[in-house]
C-alpha cells in the first residue's frame, strides 16, 4: 500500500486514530484549527459522516439490526463514497486532508466483531495509505472516564454490547476496547503508526503533533493562493 505522496498526489492526508475515548478527535480539531490559522488549504473528514448511508446506520444502530457483516459493508460504503467524492478531489487539489479516523477502525472494529481479517482488508484495497497516522493510545480507565464525562452512560455500540461480551456496559466497554486496541498494536509497525501517549495533558499532546507534521511535511506548499 502507498501514501498519497508516493502515488504523487499534490495533497497530503493525516489521520488520527484510537479508541473511543482517547482524545483524537480533540487532538484533530486542535491541529485543524492551527493549520487554517496559517493560511493553508485543509479539509476535515470524520469517520460514518457520509450523507449517503448516514441515515442507514442511524436507524440500524438504534433498532439494532447491524451483524458484523452488515456493520462492515455499511461503513465500507460510506468510506467508499466520502473517498471518492471528497478526499481524493481535494488531495488532487492540493488540500492538506484531515480524517479523524480511516481505514484502520475498519480493520480493529471489524475483525473482532468476527470478521475475517482478509476479507475486511479487501475491501478497502483501494485505498491509499495515509501520509501520516497518529495513533492516540489511552489507559482504557481514561478513555472510559473521558466518555462518561458529560453524559450518564455508553452507548450500545462504543460498549460491544452487541457482541454480549458482558451484561454490565462498563466491563464490556474494556473488553471490547481492549480487544481492538490489541488490534491496533497489531498493525502499529506496519502501518508505521505516530505513537501518541494520550494519557498525557492536551496541550503537550498538541504540541507534539504539530511539531511531526511541521517537521515532516512542507506546510508552505499548502498556502492558500491570494486573491
Amino acid at each position: 500500500m502507498k501514501t498519497f505522496a508516493e502515488l504523487k498526489f499534490p495533497g497530503r492526508l493525516i489521520a488520527v486514530e484510537g479508541l473511543d475515548g482517547s482524545g483524537k478527535s480533540t487532538q484533530i480539531h486542535l491541529l485543524q484549527r492551527w493549520l487554517e490559522l496559517q493560511g493553508l488549504k485543509v479539509f476535515f473528514s470524520e469517520w460514518n459522516s457520509s450523507e449517503l448511508v448516514k441515515a442507514a446506520t442511524s436507524k440500524g444502530k438504534k433498532r439494532e439490526l447491524l451483524t458484523p457483516t452488515t456493520f462492515s459493508l455499511i461503513h465500507a460504503t460510506d468510506f467508499a463514497d466520502r473517498y471518492e467524492r471528497q478526499l481524493l478531489p481535494l488531495l488532487r487539489a492540493g488540500h492538506l486532508v484531515l480524517c479523524d479516523r480511516y481505514i484502520y477502525t475498519a480493520f480493529a472494529r471489524d475483525t473482532v466483531r468476527g470478521c475475517p481479517p482478509q476479507w475486511v482488508r479487501g475491501i478497502y484495497s483501494y485505498a491509499a495509505k495515509p501520509d501520516l497516522t497518529f495513533f492516540f493510545k489511552a489507559d482504557l480507565e481514561v478513555s472510559l472516564r473521558r466518555i462518561l464525562d458529560g453524559r450518564p452512560e455508553l452507548k450500545h455500540f462504543e460498549a460491544g454490547m452487541d457482541l454480549r461480551l458482558s451484561h454490565d456496559p462498563y466491563e464490556s466497554f474494556r473488553i471490547f476496547q481492549g480487544r481492538i486496541l490489541d488490534q491496533y498494536l497489531a498493525m502499529s509497525a506496519e502501518s508505521n503508526f505516530l505513537l501518541i501517549d494520550a494519557n498525557q495533558q492536551i496541550e503537550a499532546q498538541q504540541n507534539i503533533v504539530r511539531r511531526t507534521v511541521a517537521a515532516r511535511l512542507d506546510l508552505a506548499s499548502f498556502a492558500r493562493e491570494k486573491a
